[in-house]
């Protein structure tokens, strides 16, 4: 099965920048489509942004949208989420998915997760 693994999160003032990584077993990155979702506490994960390295789609949440940007390197297979003007209101666990086909934006659409990774925006 697909291992996802996040990183790259950790405490950030708003205005601030973070880049989180998520390596992917085997040749994800090519094969699949890979989606960037959060989730704070006590609420349901909302999706982030979605890549497909195949056919170089890429769509993004409204709440994000000029701000973040999704990107991938197939030979580190690794997706990348830039995340730049940040805002408290972005404090989240980030999660990293992989879905067989298309570009879905929810979360029913992914087939495999990672762990997550922790992002703090302080104001």
């Amino acid at each position: 099965q697909v291992q996802l693994v996040e990183s790259g999160g950790g405490l950030v003032q708003a205005g601030g920048s973070l880049r989180l990584s998520c390596a992917a077993s085997g040749r994800t990155f090519n094969t699949y489509t890979m989606g960037w979702f959060r989730q704070a506490p006590g609420k349901e994960r909302e999706f982030v942004a979605v890549i497909r390295s195949s056919t170089g789609s890429i769509y993004y949440a409204d709440s994000v949208k000029g701000r973040f940007t999704i990107s991938g390197d197939n030979a580190k297979n690794t997706v990348y989420l830039r995340m730049n003007s940040l805002k408290p209101e972005d404090t989240a666990v980030y999660y990293c998915a992989a879905s067989r086909s298309g570009l879905p934006t929810i979360t029913r659409g992914y087939d495999y997760w990672g762990q997550g990774t922790q992002v703090t925006v302080s104001s």
